[in-house]
């Protein structure tokens, strides 16, 4: 597992001791968010703010910007909501952009050396010229059941993906120094979670599922490592459910998006509308566990944790509970943290799913290692 710590890197992407708003590009809002370490505890963090900013419709498309104009607006209005002097900035891409690869090689290489052989390896399984693609590699820990060698863990990206999100930024204002990808900032923010279950989580299969607007992404845990972490998501989410409010009431869909977020619909949307969405999406959850235990040797889960913005769906998670029974919880890395007087805490709550990239790449303004 990366932790969180994977660059994508231009040569001027280094990471020192810089403070940074975690800035998550979704399919239909921008996601930022800014913490300081807890002046209580230097152990722990605070809040200090956070903004969720819609984007246009169609200004992304799979995770690519569509619209590099619309997004940067969009960052650019949600960095003036925040009220921040901060303006360097850790964004990551989806894990569609990028590919990795896991390799064995000898423990206590120079560096030099290192880079040449995932550099030759990169090549055999990268379908582009290496001088295409942003490469970048990290060490993830001794090869399992051989000390005298180490697990490799490589990942590329086609250059336009990244300049596209590190231009977004400048055009808006702000400076990218760090580009992470989106599974693996989430995992950063799922550890705090993580961290308080019974023993840590040591030694149970947990599964973090984020139900998003266009998608569902899963990724299954052991210890703090990805066990199964499916590339493209399973295409079901939020928007699906916007249009059954837009086709019921019959309204647009600018209007269909701001009635699902404000609630403010008849009272039979919750039983003509809500209802057979939730059990359609706990179906989806379902299917989603169901692919893991048939693409691996594992048979079970402990917990399953939900995220992303339909995560806080009425009764979603007991209905999950029910389904699979598994423990189903709602993710929330901001837990146990202090929160600034600009930080509504019963707001937070609501929108602590949808922040857990977004928060997995504020963090990376510590050295959490």
């Amino acid at each position: 597992m990366l932790n969180g710590k994977l660059d994508i890197n231009f040569a001027s992407f280094q990471m020192g001791s810089t403070s940074l708003i975690g800035v998550d590009i979704g399919s239909s809002s921008v996601k930022m968010v800014e913490l300081s370490v807890a002046r209580k505890n230097s152990n722990a963090y605070r809040v200090e703010r956070y903004v969720i900013e819609p984007l246009p419709r169609d200004a992304m498309l799979d995770g690519n910007i569509v619209s590099l104009e619309a997004v940067s607006e969009s960052l650019r209005r949600g960095w003036k909501r925040m009220e921040t002097r901060l303006k360097t900035v850790a964004l990551a891409l989806p894990a569609a952009a990028v590919t990795t690869k896991k390799i064995i090689v000898p423990a206590g290489q120079r560096e030099d050396d290192l880079l040449f052989q995932v550099e030759t390896e990169a090549s055999q399984y990268i379908p582009f010229a290496l001088d295409e693609v942003n490469l970048d590699f990290q060490v993830v820990g001794p090869a399992p059941g051989n000390p005298e060698e180490v697990e490799v863990l490589i990942a590329a990206s086609r250059k336009e993906k990244v300049e596209d999100r590190v231009a977004v930024a400048l055009t808006a204002g702000l400076k990218a120094v760090v580009m992470d990808v989106e599974p693996y900032a989430a995992q950063a923010a799922f550890e705090l979670i993580e961290d308080r279950l019974p023993g840590g989580g040591k030694d149970q299969i947990i599964a973090l599922v984020d139900i998003g607007a266009t998608g569902i992404n899963i990724n299954v845990l052991c210890n703090k490592q990805s066990v199964y972490m499916p590339n493209q998501p399973q295409p079901f989410g939020g928007d699906h459910l916007t249009r059954e409010i837009q086709s019921y009431f019959n309204l647009l869909p600018g209007e269909a998006e701001a009635a699902k977020r404000s609630g403010e619909l008849t009272d039979n949307y919750k039983t003509d509308v809500l209802q057979p969405f939730r059990e359609a999406l706990v179906l989806e959850v379902a299917r989603a566990l169901q692919f893991f235990f048939t693409s691996t040797q594992f048979t079970a889960v402990n917990y399953i944790f939900l995220a992303g913005g339909c995560a806080v769906i009425p009764e979603l998670d007991e209905a999950v509970a029910a389904r699979t029974q598994v423990d189903t919880l709602v993710a929330n890395p901001f837990i146990g943290m202090e929160l600034s007087n600009r930080v509504a805490p019963k707001q937070l709550s609501i929108d602590a799913p949808s922040l857990l990239v977004a928060c997995g790449l504020a963090l990376r303004s510590f050295d959490r290692s």
